[in-house]
């Protein structure tokens, strides 16, 4: 089957497509025919080399964490599921390798009728992470949040989830995307110099939460959270020496990586995906969408980090 994946550390040229050894379901898991597949803006991070010392690349290197497509294999041990369903979900953290014509869920829901294939086929990962952070942050009805880079694949998700719990988001984008915040609940404002004044004047009532999807910010975050414990971020790789908690997910049993201790994945966000989306309340944004022969643009598009939702790659 085709998949894409790169062999060497450098630019999104390295990306690209090869044939590869058809993966099968296991216990506990499905394999899917691919229908869409979700960009990982962190692979990015891997494949340029950024994190060579801390996070080792073992070549070659499959990319993809999301999908969406049709059961075709149906693992020992799994219920509730048959072949031919149509699914969104997540391959296992060590697997991955979702961007590929077959792929194997580790954890996956019934696709929404109202989605798409690219929208399901980039919503998991976003979900799982979103669910995962605010979480951890405890929030609920009543609070305030802001979302720094509120209009990528996983802010855009976020600022919906927290609404659906009842919390006011304040959302932080570029110029050209301050419409598009309001387009999904948030309110808009720009990133930056200033950020804290800002912020302050539209939450003249304080800020409880504060959810990073970008990065270099995060002594302003602070000061608007008013305690790094309320801060947390998934892609500032100096949350430490800020005292602030950087979440990523781990494989069963792992208690951590030289990042940091890692969270346990919230898979029960699928669950509630699911029903948010046959309410009309959930949306999941999609920048673009790349055929698997045009991964590494979808590289290059991801590594400038204005894309506003999901970068989706399609067979």
């Amino acid at each position: 089957m085709r998949a894409v994946q790169f062999s060497e550390y450098g630019p999104p040229g390295v990306v690209h497509v090869a044939e590869v050894e058809e993966p099968h379901a296991g216990p506990g898991s499905i394999r899917i025919a691919v229908r869409a597949s979700g960009f990982s803006v962190g692979e990015t991070y891997l494949r340029s080399g950024m994190l060579r010392d801390v996070m080792p690349t073992t070549f070659p290197y499959r990319t993809g964490f999301d999908a969406a497509g049709v059961v075709d294999e149906v693992g020992a041990g799994v219920t509730g599921v048959s072949v031919g369903a149509a699914v969104f979900g997540m391959t296992g953290m060590t697997t991955r390798g979702a961007n590929a014509e077959y792929a194997v869920l580790a954890a996956w829901a019934p696709k929404p009728a109202g989605w798409s294939w690219p929208e399901a086929g980039g919503a998991a990962g976003s979900v799982e992470t979103g669910t995962r952070v605010l979480d951890r942050l405890g929030v609920g009805a009543g609070q305030t949040v802001l979302v720094q880079g509120a209009a990528g694949g996983v802010g855009a998700v976020a600022v919906q989830l927290a609404i659906a719990r009842g919390a006011t988001v304040i959302g932080t984008a570029g110029e050209h995307n301050q419409d598009f915040l309001r387009s999904i609940g948030a309110t808009p404002t720009t990133y930056g110099a200033g950020l804290v004044e800002r912020v302050r004047a539209l939450a003249p009532g304080g800020v409880d939460a504060v959810f990073d999807c970008a990065r270099g910010a995060l002594p302003d975050l602070i000061a608007i959270a008013g305690d790094p414990a309320r801060v947390v971020t998934i892609a500032d790789f100096a949350a430490a020496a800020h005292g602030v908690h950087m979440s990523h997910g781990a494989p069963a049993g792992d208690t951590g990586t030289a990042i940091g201790a890692a969270d346990p994945l919230a898979v029960h966000g699928l669950g509630i995906a699911v029903g948010l989306a046959g309410q009309g309340r959930l949306r999941i944004p999609v920048a673009a969408v790349f055929p698997f022969a045009e991964a590494a643009a979808a590289h290059e598009l991801g590594e400038g980090r204005h894309a506003p939702g999901r970068i989706i790659l399609v067979p």
